[in-house]
């Protein structure tokens, strides 16, 4: 792999990482987690490299990303942080095995719509395939980590993450449902948002790295 490709992968994984971490903590009065804030930047990473350098670049680096993120979750699963009288893991089973599989999946359907469309206007691919893997991602994502239909964990991961389960009102207002389809529905919204935003970066960064307009 060329060097070109480094500073991608390296973006990814710690984006990866990062998101792991940064899902646990509320804010916003508990419609969102800072982790919202920092996955949608995944999409970028990978709607660059699939532009400049091609679809199978940009699979090789979803997944030395993917790979990167699950050895970092392992490790975090075994970094005990003190609570309120008990500990937990920095990264719980749960939540370690739905950015991953979200990560993967969503990125791969990301790559997937971005090429079948990258003849288009410029930010058409970026766009569409950004609010589609988004899309999937949520879903995956919040589902797999927090839904109290999930059973296979098992017990004590199921613990590590019950308090989203508690019934709050829809994104305050709203009729009673587990927490964690607030967060959920929250955070597809900031996902929206920040898929128009990104577009900027995306111009931008395209334009310098093949010294012509994206």
């Amino acid at each position: 792999m060329q060097r070109a490709y480094i500073p991608g992968i390296i973006a990814m994984a710690a984006i990866v990482v990062a998101s792991n971490i940064l899902v646990q903590f509320l804010i916003f009065d508990g419609l969102l987690t800072w982790g919202a804030f920092t996955y949608p930047l995944a999409f970028l990473v990978t709607d660059i490299m699939n532009r400049v350098y091609g679809v199978a670049t940009a699979r090789k680096v979803v997944f030395a990303g993917f790979v990167t993120g699950i050895i970092c979750s392992l490790i975090g699963s075994q970094i005990m942080l003190q609570g309120d009288g008990f500990t937990y893991a920095a990264v719980p089973l749960r939540i370690a095995v739905a950015s991953g599989t979200a990560f993967l999946i969503a990125q791969l359907t990301d790559v997937t719509v971005f090429n079948s469309l990258r003849g288009g206007r410029w930010w058409r691919a970026p766009l569409v395939s950004t609010l589609v893997g988004s899309a999937l991602d949520t879903a995956l994502f919040f589902t797999i980590a927090f839904s109290a239909s999930v059973t296979v964990f098992g017990a004590n991961a199921d613990a590590a993450i019950n308090w989203a389960w508690e019934p709050v009102p829809f994104m305050l207002t709203g009729p009673m449902v587990p927490l964690w389809v607030t967060l959920a529905f929250a955070d597809w919204l900031v996902k929206l948002s920040l898929a128009m935003i990104a577009l900027i970066p995306f111009k931008v960064i395209v334009a310098r790295l093949t010294a012509q307009p994206a």
